[in-house]
């Protein structure tokens, strides 16, 4: 499956997603998607929290697994320096 057509399935998911995350405070962003695994941040109330990798693993990964075909993974710990710095440069080009 295309990659774009990809990232595009995950974003539309994470919006269905982030109302969930944002009604706590909390919200998601998307930074890239390799070799099957999404990686992401929690931010505002989510970041930092004990329970952030439990809501991945057991809401944000289950969800994204049933909902987008090629994902096996979510991840927001440990995000490779090559999928960082392709999301730096996709917020540079939307300004």
């Amino acid at each position: 499956m295309d990659n774009e057509l990809i990232e595009k399935q995950i974003e539309a998911t994470l919006d269905k997603i982030r109302p969930f995350l944002q009604r706590d405070g909390g919200d998601i962003t998307y930074i890239g998607f390799k070799d099957g695994i999404v990686y992401v941040k929690m931010n505002g109330a989510c970041e930092g929290c004990a329970y952030a990798g439990a809501d991945i693993s057991s809401g944000v990964e289950i969800i994204l697994m049933e909902e987008v075909p090629g994902v096996v993974k979510v991840e927001c710990e440990t995000i490779p320096a090559d999928v960082y710095l392709a999301y730096e440069e996709r917020i540079k080009n939307k300004k």
